[in-house]
């Protein structure tokens, strides 16, 4: 078995896991959730179903460069595009939560310049993001959220 085979069998147990982070962020005002062992801090954003117009929230990695705040497209190294990715691309202008601080940004995929520039302190940030790359033939895009 394969390790998108795993990811597949294992990913109602891992929506649900992400579902309890996030009320857990929520709920503490980031106290929990923000930080865990291991990993760098966590942002929980906020985004528009594309098609269905409902509101959805996904925790994730993020990096800082400047004022901007940089997320990883990765889905884990699958072959296609997380669906925050879609509605971000239908819905720019969005939210999101760091710590206990609540941001409204608009979201754009990073430039072929801002990636080369940005994918190698992803990965500083988070090692698996290299092997993620490796099992995927698309580049995962890297989405910068910027204040707005």
């Amino acid at each position: 078995m394969g390790y998108l085979d795993l990811a597949d069998r294992t990913w109602p147990l891992l929506t649900r896991v992400m579902g309890l982070h996030t009320r857990a962020y929520r709920v503490t005002r980031g106290v929990v959730g923000h930080r865990l062992p291991g990993l760098p801090p966590m942002l929980l954003l906020d985004h528009e179903g594309a098609k269905s117009g409902q509101r959805r929230t996904s925790p994730l990695l993020y990096i800082r460069d400047g004022r901007d705040v940089v997320i990883v497209a990765s889905k884990g190294g699958y072959a296609k595009h997380p669906a925050w990715l879609h509605n971000l691309r239908a819905h720019p202008d969005t939210t999101v939560q760091i710590g206990r601080a609540r941001h409204e940004v608009r979201a754009r995929e990073a430039s072929p310049d801002e990636h080369a520039r940005l994918w190698p302190r992803a990965v500083d940030a988070y090692a698996a993001y290299e092997d993620y790359q490796r099992r995927t033939e698309r580049q995962i895009p890297l989405v910068i959220l910027e204040p707005r």
